[in-house]
């Protein structure tokens, strides 16, 4: 007859592999976590001088939600290369600068995202380009190294540029206001 400790180390031996399979399972899960894109509601109500049609309107806000959980991986890892495809001209070339000047800072920043309030202002004729205002929910931690140094959690507002490529919305762009148009 097996004790009980016997039996327990029996069972600890035993479900190692399903341990560690438990363990990675719940790591992929948390990075899908942090890695998944914000909330993004689009207001395109009286957008003028041309409506938006209902494809266009996810496509753009499935896009920025994109731009802004790359925003977020770049300005946290202190690396422009986490700023994927989204961004491109005045908006990419900016946030590269400000990842590289908090790089050699030694501060990264780390933010939490509580979703972004889209409103449409101006959609070109030609589809060319969308004008947006974002009010943005975010928390942004900076850190020194490993250690919090800050937090603010409060609404941001932005004016966005978007234009259209082959097969996506890029984020033209980005730029903190401090009061609603």
């Amino acid at each position: 007859m097996k004790s009980v400790a016997d039996m327990t180390v029996a069972v600890n031996k035993n479900s190692r592999p399903f341990v560690s399979l438990l363990g990675f399972v719940f790591a992929a899960c948390v990075l899908s976590v942090a890695q998944a894109p914000p909330q993004v509601h689009l207001d395109a109500d009286g957008l003028a001088p041309r409506s938006i049609e209902e494809l266009t309107g996810t496509t753009i806000a499935r896009h920025y939600a994109l731009a802004w959980r790359d925003l977020a991986g770049a300005l946290d890892s202190n690396s422009a290369k986490g700023l994927g495809e989204e961004f491109v001209g005045f908006a990419k070339d900016r946030l590269t600068k400000r990842i590289a000047q908090q790089s050699q800072s030694g501060l990264h920043v780390h933010i939490v995202d509580h979703g972004h309030q889209l409103k449409a202002v101006f959609y070109s004729t030609d589809g060319a380009s969308m004008q947006l205002f974002d009010q943005a929910q975010l928390e942004i931690q900076t850190f020194d190294g490993s250690k919090l140094i800050d937090t603010q959690n409060a609404s941001h507002d932005y004016m966005v540029l978007m234009t259209p490529g082959a097969d996506r919305w890029y984020v033209r762009d980005l730029e903190e206001v401090s009061a609603k148009p």
